[in-house]
């Protein structure tokens, strides 16, 4: 049994032989510039990924910058008191009354100051018996400064003797005060002193009247 083989190629029909014979390796493939080139792109790689890390949600690249010291906060103004927490009045003596007092009258000094805060102004002085008038020098109204005091004279008259106290307890005056907070009406007891003078004084005046 005879058999053919694998036709063989001629001469002249060899397929040719593309591959080129291996020369010198190219200079940017040496490892001095491939390090080089790992370098260059570990830097790129570095900034992109700090770019990306300070890159807001919105997608806006957000720089720090030195902040500015917060500005001091205003003083707080301090609140304006209320009059009657300031002002105190108390007896001092017994003044003769005027000469041109109508009868039955006397008279009596006290002293008004103020502690602090704005002025305070003194609008109305009046007493709670209805049978006595009641008058003041100087007359209403007069402000008082901080740190201040005034010296007034308060005249009074017994113009009904059934209806004034013969033995005063704690007699007060109603005081009238307003400043740049609120008006207020102010009750002051002045003591034993002006009961005293009080109860004097309307003895005096009625005598032996019915009381």
């Amino acid at each position: 049994m005879s058999g053919v083989g694998p036709p063989e190629p001629g001469e002249g029909t060899r397929a040719r032989d593309t591959r080129q014979p291996r020369g010198p390796r190219p200079a940017g493939r040496t490892r001095a510039a491939v390090a080089a080139r790992y370098a260059r792109h570990r830097r790129t790689t570095l900034a992109l990924a700090t770019a990306t890390a300070l890159l807001g949600a919105g997608g806006v690249l957000y720089v720090t910058r030195p902040q500015q010291p917060p500005p001091r906060p205003a003083r707080p103004r301090p609140e304006v008191p209320y009059p009657a927490q300031v002002v105190d009045m108390t007896y001092l003596a017994d003044r003769p009354p005027p000469a041109d007092a109508p009868p039955h009258s006397f008279s009596f000094a006290v002293l008004l100051s103020v502690a602090s805060g704005p002025p305070v102004t003194v609008t109305r002085v009046t007493q709670p018996y209805a049978g006595l008038s009641l008058t003041t020098e100087p007359p209403a109204p007069w402000p008082t400064g901080a740190g201040s005091a005034r010296e007034i004279t308060v005249t009074m008259r017994v113009t009904k003797c059934g209806e004034v106290p013969w033995d005063a307890g704690l007699p007060f005056l109603d005081v009238t005060l307003r400043n740049t907070r609120v008006i207020q009406v102010q009750s002051f007891i002045l003591g034993d002193r002006y009961a005293r003078h009080l109860s004097h004084a309307v003895e005096v005046a009625c005598g032996n009247r019915v009381r």
